[in-house]
């Protein structure tokens, strides 16, 4: 017997000796499992990624790309949001706190913030100053997210020397996803310097392989011709070129291809428009690269974390729509992009030593007019209209036409100071402004704070708008419009709402210690979090909901 624990000792000695880095720590998975944890999990989120644009573009993608993920990986075929509003800041937020934003605090891109009485973007902060740019769009920092990302977990876990980078076009998509202890968060600034920034709150001067990508001349040379990848003809999976639902770009008379940047980007923001076009894809993943280099990202055996989202889906699904021919070529060029970037992986890292995971942080509508010609039931509710009726309402019935200080987010905030003045009993201002707004023919469904306080119920429209309601931040009546209704200029997709085109969302689990398969059981975007956690052997994110998805993860 003591010799069995002698060999055991030895053996759990020659373990701990055997990782290579100075002051070294067991692998996370070792200390239960005798797993060893991937070297760099990846964490790609697409802004604006409807789940069907995985089946609709099926044949035009190539083996390397999102095949090689679906086919080698773990796919979730029934993944949803669990909550409203489906917007970008709480998405990327949500994905990596696993929970949602009742609980993390970022309940949409921008809002009205009741106690400072102004409106307030997700990530500003104005303690921090801009780095690598006189501009101010580098005064940012996660702040506003009250909880921990998987990404602080990973650095809490490993003492700070695992190491994480975050990267985006958008500045939120590339803080959020990154957490409170990232070592650095890039985004790219447009206009006339065409580079990537990041705020004093990582660090007061971007690194040296920073500097060296900005000065080399790539930004610039993707100001080409935006042609389709493809002949124009194979693209029967969506609409004609020339039609009455797409915005375009400003300087060319019709939204069709092909798109002569260099000419049009005078018009359009100079380095900006690369921002509506796949090369903004192409931008994010030559800096990931860079990235992957200059930070040494999966070098040792401590897992470093790269959060990589890619923005411009979004930007052109705004623009063009989702049945586009413009939306249709971005994602087989993404395609391109997600395999490049693997294969960069497997020569950097390695094949075996990485995890990568894809998702998106919501869909996206149908433009309305396009399916109202369809004589498919949908319409656009018009806001300004909204509000100029509830004034008269308002002063009709309580003889005070401002008593609410703000409309934003679907959500409606009361005036706490003309409400006190006036004596009106808020209880009753709730259930007539319920009453009001639910005669308003684009409005389907409302609910009051008071109503959103209560418990959950079997009412699953009332559990999203619930999971998404912040009892401190959030309004005092919140509203939902119709499906395929939108508050949104008459061209273009958007998104934001608890139906199905903008909840459903891919998700892929691809790597080290992943299994190979699927599942068409409903699983939810704060499932990721946990699932990458467990596969680690990481605590959970701090005030994650979610489940861990046990049959993503080879035991």
């Amino acid at each position: 017997m003591k010799k069995l624990f002698y060999t055991v000792g030895v053996a759990i000695f020659l373990s701990c000796a055997s990782t290579n880095k100075q002051n070294t720590l067991e692998t996370p998975s070792a200390l239960s499992e005798n797993k060893v944890a991937p070297k760099l999990v990846v964490g790609i989120v697409v802004d604006q990624m409807r789940y069907d644009y995985l089946t609709r573009f099926w044949n035009h993608y190539s083996e390397n790309g999102f095949k090689r993920l679906v086919k080698g990986g773990f796919t979730c075929r029934n993944n949803h949001y669990n909550y409203v509003p489906t917007y970008t800041a709480p998405g990327h937020a949500s994905i990596f706190t696993g929970t949602t934003p009742k609980n993390h605090g970022i309940i949409s891109n921008s809002w009205y913030d009741k106690f400072e009485e102004i409106y307030i973007y997700c990530v500003s902060d104005a303690a921090y100053e801009s780095v690598g740019t006189e501009n101010n769009a580098g005064k940012m920092s996660p702040k506003r997210m009250v909880v921990t990302t998987i990404t602080d977990q990973n650095r809490l876990h490993t003492q700070m020397r695992g190491k994480t980078i975050g990267v985006a076009i958008k500045d939120r998509g590339a803080i959020l996803p990154a957490g409170h202890t990232a070592n650095a968060a890039y985004w790219f600034y447009g206009g006339e310097e065409g580079k990537f920034i990041s705020s004093t709150f990582y660090q007061n001067e971007l690194p040296q392989w920073v500097k060296d990508f900005n000065d080399s001349g790539k930004v610039a040379s993707y100001l080409t011709t935006w042609e389709t990848l493809k002949p124009i003809s194979t693209y029967v999976e969506s609409g004609a070129d020339n039609n009455n639902y797409e915005h375009g770009f400003i300087g060319k008379s019709t939204p069709t291809f092909p798109y002569d940047l260099t000419a049009l980007s005078k018009e359009n923001g100079n380095y900006d428009i690369l921002k509506t076009t796949p090369f903004g894809n192409n931008i994010t993943t030559d800096f990931a690269k860079a990235a992957i280099v200059g930070e040494q990202l999966g070098q040792d055996d401590i897992t470093d974390f790269l959060t990589l989202s890619y923005s411009s889906p979004d930007y052109i699904g705004h623009n063009f729509g989702v049945n586009s021919k413009e939306v249709q070529d971005n994602y087989l060029r993404l395609d391109i992009e997600v395999a490049s970037l693997l294969s960069y992986l497997d020569e950097k890292v390695g094949v075996g030593n990485y995890t990568v995971f894809l998702t998106a942080d919501h869909g996206a509508n149908q433009v309305p007019a396009y399916l109202n010609d369809y004589k498919i039931p949908a319409g656009y509710a018009k806001e300004k209209e909204l509000s100029k009726k509830l004034k008269v309402f308002l002063g009709e019935t309580y003889r005070v036409s401002d008593l609410v200080v703000n409309q934003s987010n679907n959500q409606l905030f009361f005036d706490e100071e003309k409400i006190k003045e006036n004596k009106i009993d808020r209880s009753n201002l709730q259930r007539e402004l319920k009453q009001f707004l639910i005669s308003q023919p684009e409005i389907y469904k409302v609910y009051t704070r008071e109503e959103l306080e209560e418990n959950s119920s079997n009412d699953k429209i009332k559990r999203l708008v619930q999971f998404g309601f912040s009892q401190k931040q959030s309004g005092d009546v919140v509203y939902l419009d119709f499906p395929a209704y939108v508050s949104y200029p008459e061209k273009g997709s958007t998104h934001g709402s608890s139906f199905n085109y903008d909840t459903q969302v891919p998700l892929i689990f691809y790597g080290k210690n992943i299994n190979q398969g699927e599942t068409y059981d409903r699983t939810e975007i704060i499932d990721i979090a946990p699932t990458i956690s467990a596969m680690l052997g990481i605590a959970f994110p701090n005030a994650s909901t979610g489940k861990v998805i046990s049959e993503v993860i080879n035991k």
